[in-house]
């Protein structure tokens, strides 16, 4: 092994070195020289407490308490937010009878659960030190683990009350367009079939023959006079248009069929809606998507399938919104219901379509500024573009803390099932990076995503954080 100098132990502890100030400012080539004579020795002397918090002063920054030193250097928890043994340079033969700090890795590690600490929850390494440096062994303990999500008891919830299912083939029968189309009640004429209607009387005044819903929705009667509701007629016909027409009779037996489908697929998602209500307050997932087409309903219905599906999560009987068996009894109570769904939830997934959607942008913003976690599954191109186009979700903020948050983008479904496992047994696992001197990135391990970023920055940083102190998260005396 290569004798410990100065230049080694910067280039060693560079990512730690942020330059603005507190503890991401102890180790930099100003540092009183004292400090690195210590380190130098470390691999043959252990660090003690003492004389780690020595090297603290030293370097113009506060010591520690000794629960602080144990938590952060000398103990591996149980029970933490996320798996501090993935942490880079775990070694578990740091935890014998001997109480110090053994070697730099083991220095390294300590200060990698610090900073990524300080970037989940504090969104400033600095204010985070700040606040845990002087805690006690209880302290930490309650804090971290008020951050945990209780696995066992999430298992041993039990099933919930079993939703109606709706065919896959008709789940597009829920929306909003085909409700416009149908009408409210059974029996009643939708505006779909008046509109059918006149286009038929007119077609047979124009010479009649054979023809097609899909034919007729596009004729001169739909344009002139439904034009606004043209895009959504053609969407609740999907299963119609292409089938042919001899006569008036043909035409009303064909709509009365889907009709009597979109009444049995509504009533049964009102129906699940007022199920998932009833256990809002236990919601664990709620999924963000939208749907335009009827394919889109089933790559939904098929995702859904495939993402909870998994051995693993069926074991934890998630509660997830599935938004293919849900419905309103307008747009305005849908979007209420949502926006609580949102709040009450635990982790977002957003599953990309092939188009934006405001509201649905809107809902995960809402949940990553809640410091919910947010996992948005999308196709490669759109994985690809995410950031290339810094697409709003990559940085937004916690309201409560401050911190920047970002999602975690991926193009694999099983990716989505394996971040959700993760995130309910608190074994989630990070990275860290500095891209530029004093810009800290947290990254989600599996997918490579920026979750958590602070600027380097003086002005903004200070000024930021003048301005959000008192959010940061509150420890209870």
């Amino acid at each position: 092994m290569a004798q410990l100098t100065k230049e080694i132990i910067l280039k060693e502890f560079e990512l730690f070195s942020i330059g603005i100030g507190g503890i991401g400012g102890w180790l930099t080539p100003d540092t009183d020289e004292v400090v690195f004579t210590r380190l130098c020795k470390i691999d043959k002397e252990p660090l003690t407490k003492v004389q780690f918090n020595q090297l603290l002063v030293l370097g113009h920054e506060a010591p520690v308490s000794d629960d602080f030193y144990d938590y952060y250097w000398l103990s591996c928890p149980n029970l933490h937010p996320y798996d501090v043994e993935k942490l880079p340079g775990f070694q578990s033969t740091w935890f014998n009878e001997q109480r110090h700090i053994v070697s730099l890795e083991h220095l390294k590690w300590g200060l990698y659960r610090l900073f990524t600490d300080g970037m989940l929850w504090f969104g400033n390494v600095r204010q985070a030190f700040r606040t845990l440096r002087n805690m006690s062994k209880e302290e930490l303990n309650t804090f971290y683990l008020e951050l945990c999500l209780d696995t066992e008891k999430i298992k041993g919830r039990g099933p919930a009350l079993s939703l109606n299912d709706i065919p896959k083939d008709h789940r597009y029968l829920i929306s909003e367009m085909a409700c416009k189309s149908y009408g409210d009640k059974q029996g009643s004429p939708g505006e779909l079939k008046k509109a059918l209607i006149q286009a038929y009387k007119d077609h047979q005044k124009s010479g009649g023959g054979t023809t097609t819903i899909k034919s007729l929705l596009s004729g001169k009667v739909i344009t002139d006079r439904y034009v606004d509701m043209q895009q959504g007629f053609v969407f609740s016909a999907d299963e119609l248009l292409d089938q042919p027409l001899e006569s008036q009779n043909d035409l009303e037996q064909r709509y009365e069929s889907v009709a009597h489908h979109f009444f049995q697929a509504r009533q049964s998602a009102l129906v699940n809606t007022r199920y998932y209500l009833s256990m809002v307050s236990e919601l664990d997932v709620y999924v963000a998507t939208s749907m335009r087409t009827r394919q889109d309903f089933r790559n939904m219905a098929s995702a859904c399938e495939t993402i909870f599906g998994d051995e693993r999560l069926k074991q934890l009987q998630l509660r997830y919104f599935d938004p293919t068996l849900s419905a309103a009894e307008g747009h305005e109570d849908k979007g209420l219901i949502e926006c609580l769904m949102v709040k009450c939830a635990k982790v977002l997934v957003y599953c990309a379509g092939e188009k934006e959607s405001y509201g649905k942008d809107a809902e995960a913003a809402m949940a990553l500024s809640q410091g919910k976690p947010v996992i948005f599954y999308c196709d490669h191109e759109q994985r690809s573009s995410f950031y290339r186009d810094v697409h709003p979700l990559s940085r937004l903020i916690d309201f409560k803390s401050g911190a920047a948050v970002g999602a975690m983008v991926t193009d694999s479904i099983s990716d989505v099932s394996e971040l959700l496992y993760r995130i309910f047994h608190n074994k989630m696992e990070y990275r860290l990076e500095q891209v530029k001197p004093g810009n800290i990135r947290l990254k989600e391990a599996l997918t490579d995503s920026v979750v958590r970023l602070q600027s380097g920055d003086r002005l903004l940083s200070e000024t930021f954080w003048n301005h959000y102190h008192g959010a940061f998260p509150k420890i209870s005396a």
